[in-house]
C-alpha cells in the first residue's frame, strides 16, 4: 500500500531508455537524491517509476529533467479537446491555464481560432474525464478526440523498431555467419563463395551493424559512463566493440602489407555483428515476454463498457465512457454492462456481479440500490445515476490497486538490486583479468586468442536475468491472484503473505454470512409491544443483528416509532429512550453493568447459544422484559477452507464479540479449534500482538469498521471485498469475493511467487556465476555466449509467466 502524507503526492512516469536492471538502479538513486523526493522506485520490468515527493519543494519537470540528465526519458501521452462555449481569446487563456494546473499535465494548448485544446500528461495522475470535468466547471464544454502517444504507443513503437533492426541485422550477419561455419575443419564440405572471405566485403557487411544497429549500445554506454556508472550497454558495446576494432587492424595491416584482394587472415567482424544480432533478438524476445506479464490489467480492463447511453437535455446519446461526468443520468439496456458506478433511479433488473464478487447468481437490483460499473444488466431496463466516474470507479480502483502492486518491489528484491549495482564493474575487472592471462600465459603474444576470451566474458556476464528475475513473477504473480479475486497492495505484502503462520478470523460476516435473521422472541408480557420496542431501537444500529431484528419485526407487520436518543455500548449492546421508555438490550454484562436482574433468562439464553444462535437480553425501565434471539449461517465455503488452511500448516483462530457458547457452536461448523469470544472492538488488536508475541506471523480477516484496528496491527491484514470500505483501506490484502476459500488462494499464491522468484533468482545468479568461469577458461565462443545471455533473460521471463496459469481450486 501506498503510503503518502498529506503533504506530500505521489506520480508515476513512464521511463524509455532503460536496458537492464542497472539502468533501473541509477534512475532510483538520482530520483531520491533530489530534495523533496521522499522516495523512488524504478521498476525495470514495467519500466515505470513511482516517486512520492514534497510539491512545495519539487514538481514533476524536475523528476522528468532527473531522468534525462541520466540519459533517459520520460512517456507522455496526448488528449486533444473539441472545445464549445468560448467566445473571446480570454477564454482560451482561462482553460489553458485551468488544464496546465491540473496535476500531471505537463503542457497545455489552447487554440481559439480552430476551438481546439492539446494537452500533454501523465495517464498515471489524470484522465481524460479529469480533464473534462476541469473544462466544465470553467463554464465550458470538452469533446474528447482522444489522440494517445504514450505508455503503451511508445512500446509497440520500440517494438517495431526492434524488429526491423533485428531483420537487418541478420541479413546482414547471415553471409558472415556462413563465412565462420566454413572455417572449421569439421565443416570444410559446407560450401563458401571467396567473396565472403574477403576483409572488405565483411568489413561493409559489419559495419552498418556495429554502428546502425548497435548504435543504441553505444548511446546507453555513454550515458551510463557520463554519469559514472555501468549496465548491460557497457559490456555489449565494449565486447563487440573489441571484435569489430582488432578485425579493422587486421585487415588494414593486411591492406597494407599488399596482400590479395580475395582471401584474407581470419576476421572476427562475424563475432561483433552475430553477437548484436543475438543480443537485438533476445531483448525483442524478452520485450514480446514481459507483454504477456501485464495479462491480468489488460483483462482487467476489457471488462470496462466502452460507450455509454446518456440522457442530456431530454436527448439519448451514445458516448464514449471515458466521457461520463458525475451526475449524468445513464440507461443501461438488458445485455449491456453497467459503464459506472450509480444508483439506481428507476426500473427492476437483476445484475450479474460475478466478475467482482465471484458470486455466480444475479443481484436483484430497484430503485434506491447501488450498481457497480462492468458488471451485466440480466434483463429490465434500468435507469441510474452516475456517482462514480473515471479513477474513481470500483474497477478503476480495483486496477489500480494491482498496477501498484506490480510496479512495487518486493523486499527480496533489493538483494537482485544490490548485485545489479556492482556486477558490471567487476565482470570488466575479470574480462581485463582474463584477457591478460591469455594473452602473456597461456597463449603468449596471440591477441586473437585472449581478446576471444575477454569478449566471452563480458557478453555472457550481462546481468540482465537477474533484473527481471523478481519484478516479472511479482507482475505475474500478482496479476493471476487479481483474476483470483485477491487484490496484494504491494510487493512486501505478495512476499509475506507467504511466512503467515496463524490467521486470526473474525466471525460475523467472515466465517458466517453476515446476514442473521430473527429466529426466537421470549416476552415477560406483551410480545408485540417488546418487539415494537426493541425494533425501534435498533433501527438506528448499522450492526448486522440489529438489521436482523428490524427486518424481522417489519416482517410481522409492526409499526415502529421513533427514538429520542440512542447510544452503542461497543461490545456490549445499546441503550436508547423509545418513548419515554429507557431500553437496554445486549449481553448479561450489559445487564450487571446497568444492575439489572435477568438471571431468570440465563438458562434458556445458554440453550439457544449452545445452537449456534445469538441472544440479546432486553430491559426496559431497569427491569428484564425479555430475550430475542437471532442465528447467522455459515458460509458454504468457510468449512472446506478452514481444511485447506489447516492442511497448509496454518493455525486457525476465530475472534468474536459473541458470547462463547455462540462462538463455539459456529467453530464447531466449520471445524476451527481456537475461539476467542466476548472480545470488544479494541482487544482484537491485542489478541493480535499476544500471538505475535508468541513468535507468530499473523493474519487477521475481517469485514467491519471495528476490524479496521486489528487488521492495521497484524502482519498481513486481509479484509473481506464485500466489508466496509475502511476495514478495506486498512488492510494489506483484499479478497474481493467475500469467501473463506480466497484466504488459502492467497497464501498458495505468496508461496508459489515465492518459489519463482527463488528459481528465477537462483537460474540468473547460478548462470552468471558458472558463465564466467567457463568463458575465462575458453569454453565458450563470444557468439554462444550471447546467445546463452539472450536465452537466460527469456527463460526468466517464460519462468515468470507460469504463475499465470496456477490452479489453486482442486
Amino acid at each position: 500500500m501506498n503510503t503518502t502524507t498529506p503533504d506530500h503526492k505521489q506520480s508515476n512516469l513512464q521511463i524509455t531508455g532503460m536496458t537492464c536492471a542497472a539502468c533501473a538502479n541509477r534512475i532510483e538513486k538520482g530520483l531520491s537524491k533530489i530534495e523533496g523526493v521522499s522516495s523512488a522506485n524504478v521498476n525495470f520490468a514495467l519500466e515505470k517509476a513511482s516517486v512520492t515527493y514534497d510539491p512545495a519543494k519539487v514538481g514533476v519537470d524536475s523528476l522528468e529533467q532527473t531522468i534525462r540528465k541520466l540519459g533517459y526519458d520520460t512517456a507522455k501521452e496526448v488528449a486533444n479537446f473539441k472545445l464549445e462555449g468560448m467566445t473571446c481569446a480570454a477564454c482560451a487563456n482561462r482553460i489553458e491555464k485551468g488544464l496546465a494546473k491540473l496535476p500531471g499535465v505537463t503542457s497545455a494548448s489552447v487554440n481559439f481560432a480552430m476551438e481546439t485544446a492539446r494537452v500533454e500528461y501523465a495517464p498515471a495522475d489524470v484522465t481524460v474525464a479529469d480533464m473534462q470535468n476541469k473544462v466544465k466547471q470553467l463554464g465550458y464544454k470538452a469533446i474528447s478526440e482522444q489522440e494517445k502517444d504514450g505508455a503503451v504507443d511508445h512500446r509497440v513503437k520500440e517494438l517495431r523498431n526492434q524488429k526491423r533492426k533485428l531483420i537487418a541485422s541478420a541479413i546482414l550477419s547471415f553471409p558472415l555467419l556462413w563465412s565462420m561455419v566454413a572455417h572449421f575443419s569439421f565443416t570444410s564440405w559446407i560450401y563458401a563463395p571467396d567473396i565472403l572471405m574477403n576483409p572488405w566485403f565483411q568489413l561493409i557487411l559489419a559495419m552498418p551493424v556495429q554502428f546502425y544497429v548497435g548504435r543504441q549500445f553505444y548511446v546507453g554506454a555513454y550515458k551510463a559512463l557520463r554519469n559514472g556508472s555501468a549496465n548491460m550497454d557497457v559490456l555489449v558495446s565494449l565486447g563487440t566493440s573489441a571484435a569489430f576494432f582488432y578485425s579493422l587492424y587486421l585487415t588494414l595491416d593486411w591492406y597494407a602489407r599488399g596482400a590479395g584482394m580475395h582471401h584474407g587472415p581470419s576476421m572476427y567482424y562475424e563475432t561483433s555483428a552475430i553477437l548484436i544480432t543475438l543480443v537485438i533478438m533476445g531483448k525483442l524476445f524478452e520485450s514480446l515476454a514481459k507483454g504477456r506479464t501485464s495479462e491480468a490489467i489488460k483483462s482487467l480492463m476489457g471488462l470496462q463498457a466502452k460507450t455509454a447511453l446518456v440522457v442530456r437535455d431530454g436527448q439519448e446519446l451514445t458516448i464514449p465512457v471515458e466521457e461520463v461526468l458525475a451526475g449524468d443520468i445513464v440507461l443501461v439496456r438488458p445485455g449491456d454492462k453497467v459503464p459506472v458506478d450509480g444508483l439506481v433511479l428507476e426500473g427492476v433488473s437483476s445484475i450479474d456481479e460475478s466478475m467482482l464478487t465471484g458470486e455466480s447468481l444475479p443481484v436483484e437490483k430497484q430503485a434506491g440500490d447501488a450498481v457497480i460499473g462492468a458488471t451485466i444488466n440480466k434483463n429490465g431496463m434500468l435507469r441510474i445515476q452516475a456517482t462514480k466516474v473515471g479513477r474513481d470507479t470500483a474497477l478503476a480502483q480495483i486496477i489500480k490497486v494491482v498496477e501498484e502492486a506490480q510496479g512495487s518491489k518486493a523486499p527480496i528484491q533489493r538483494v537482485a538490486d544490490v548485485i545489479s549495482g556492482i556486477f558490471v564493474p567487476i565482470v570488466v575487472g575479470i574480462a581485463v583479468a582474463a584477457f591478460l592471462v591469455w594473452y602473456f600465459f597461456v597463449t603468449p603474444g596471440d591477441v586473437a586468442e585472449a581478446l576471444e576470451k575477454a569478449i566471452a566474458i563480458l557478453v555472457i556476464a550481462c546481468p540482465c536475468a537477474l533484473g527481471l528475475a523478481t519484478p516479472t513473477s511479482i507482475m505475474a504473480g500478482s496479476g493471476r491472484a487479481a483474476e483470483l479475486g485477491v487484490l496484494f497492495k504491494g510487493g512486501e505484502h505478495l512476499e509475506r503473505t507467504h511466512k503467515i503462520d496463524a490467521i486470526i478470523l473474525d466471525k460475523t460476516g467472515t466465517v458466517t454470512k453476515g446476514k442473521p435473521e430473527l429466529t426466537d422472541v421470549a416476552a415477560e408480557d406483551d410480545e408485540t409491544e417488546l418487539l415494537r420496542l426493541v425494533g425501534s431501537a435498533e433501527k438506528n444500529s448499522e450492526h448486522p443483528l440489529a438489521e436482523a431484528i428490524v427486518a424481522g419485526v417489519k416482517a410481522r407487520g409492526i409499526e415502529l416509532p421513533g427514538t429520542t436518543s440512542f447510544e452503542a455500548v461497543p461490545g456490549f449492546g445499546i441503550q436508547a429512550q423509545v418513548e419515554g421508555r429507557r431500553l437496554l438490550i445486549g449481553t448479561r454484562r450489559l445487564m450487571e453493568k446497568y444492575e439489572v436482574d435477568a438471571s431468570r433468562a440465563h438458562e434458556a439464553m445458554a440453550r439457544l447459544e449452545e445452537s449456534g444462535k445469538t441472544a440479546m437480553l432486553v430491559a426496559i425501565d431497569g427491569r428484564y422484559a425479555g430475550m430475542v434471539a437471532v442465528a447467522d449461517t455459515v458460509k458454504e465455503t468457510s468449512k472446506a477452507a478452514v481444511a485447506r488452511l489447516k492442511e497448509m500448516g496454518i493455525q486457525v483462530i476465530m475472534i468474536t464479540g459473541d458470547n462463547e457458547r455462540t462462538a463455539k457452536a459456529i467453530a464447531a461448523q466449520v471445524g476451527i479449534d481456537h475461539v476467542r469470544a466476548e472480545v470488544l472492538p479494541e482487544g482484537k488488536a491485542e489478541e493480535v500482538k499476544k500471538l505475535q508475541a508468541a513468535g507468530k506471523i499473523v493474519a487477521m480477516v475481517g469485514d467491519g469498521i471495528n476490524d479496521a484496528p486489528a487488521l492495521a496491527t497484524a502482519d498481513i491484514g486481509m479484509a473481506i471485498g464485500t466489508g466496509t470500505d475502511v476495514a478495506m483501506e486498512a488492510a494489506d490484502v483484499t479478497l474481493m469475493r467475500g469467501d473463506l476459500a480466497s484466504i488459502p488462494d492467497a497464501i498458495y499464491m505468496s508461496r508459489k511467487t515465492m518459489g519463482n522468484i527463488k528459481m528465477n533468482l537462483f537460474w540468473a545468479l547460478g548462470y552468471n556465476t558458472l558463465g564466467i568461469p567457463i568463458a575465462a577458461v575458453g569454453l565458450l565462443a563470444p557468439w554462444v555466449a550471447g546467445a546463452a545471455m539472450a536465452l537466460s533473460s527469456v527463460s526468466v521471463v517464460l519462468n515468470a509467466l507460469r504463475l499465470q496459469r496456477v490452479k489453486v481450486r482442486a
